[in-house]
């Protein structure tokens, strides 16, 4: 049996699709197909990969309209009847065929503050609860392969790049605010850099991460209730007023 994918052929000036016919395999992944499709029939189409385990988050792409790790995604889920589109992610600029500038993720990492531990204990080391590692573990499993900054609409569909840092970066943040060494805040760069309030937490950056990392719940919620105690709550606010004003010698 056979199955058609209709790949993306094209650059930063434009393109369209091409159909290819591949033949199909147990246990074949989309991944698979592009191969055969690299070597047998047009050996110049670009595509980005490295590990073909879903470890290195090289291989992002969207198939059939939704964002996923072309090795993760079996060739079986869909029907051989209907051609697979396989397009570049929507939300960065296309480079050449399946392969995107994802760079500016990287620019957006440099502006995060770093970590900054407490000062250690007197006997020089430093003492966190089990409980509080396992807090920020879940984070650390995000392997960047960004499908969900390409699914987040704040980038995809209006491209405020500019002002939102996106949920992979919100993610990052997360992990180093509830880190139980740091002392560091950085609600000020979420409200004004990070642009944390312009999502509105339709959880379809949750939906597509191939960690099942609960972003929209455990990260995102979370640090959107940090910017709104330290920003725009009304007695912290009041204090803020009585601690700083003018007074008379």
């Amino acid at each position: 049996m056979d199955a058609v994918l209709r790949i993306f052929r094209g650059d930063a000036q434009g393109g369209q699709f091409q159909d290819y016919t591949v033949p199909l395999h147990e246990g074949m992944v989309v991944l698979d197909a592009i191969h055969h499709v690299q070597a047998h029939a047009a050996s110049d189409l670009a595509c980005r990969w490295n590990c073909k385990a879903g470890r290195c988050g090289s291989c992002s792409a969207e198939v059939d309209g939704k964002p996923k790790l072309m090795c993760m995604t079996r060739m079986d889920e869909f029907q051989p009847s209907e051609p697979i589109t396989v397009a570049p992610l929507k939300a960065f600029p296309v480079i050449k065929d399946l392969v995107c500038d994802v760079s500016w993720n990287y620019e957006v990492n440099k502006r995060i503050p770093p970590f900054h531990p407490k000062p250690p204990e007197p006997d020089g080391t430093w003492r966190m609860q089990q409980e509080d590692i396992d807090r920020v573990q879940e984070f650390r499993k995000c392997i960047e392969c960004f499908l969900c900054q390409d699914v987040c609409h704040v980038l995809r569909d209006h491209e405020k790049k500019d002002s939102f840092a996106g949920p992979r970066f919100f993610v990052r943040v997360a992990s180093l605010e509830m880190h139980p060494l740091d002392v560091a805040s950085r609600t000020a760069y979420l409200e004004e850099q990070g642009g944390i309030g312009l999502c509105n937490i339709t959880k379809c950056c949750t939906e597509v991460c191939p960690e099942s990392i609960r972003i929209t719940d455990n990260a995102i919620i979370p640090l959107k209730e940090r910017v709104v105690d330290d920003f725009y709550d009304p007695v912290r606010l009041a204090w803020r007023w009585l601690t700083r004003r003018d007074r008379a010698p």
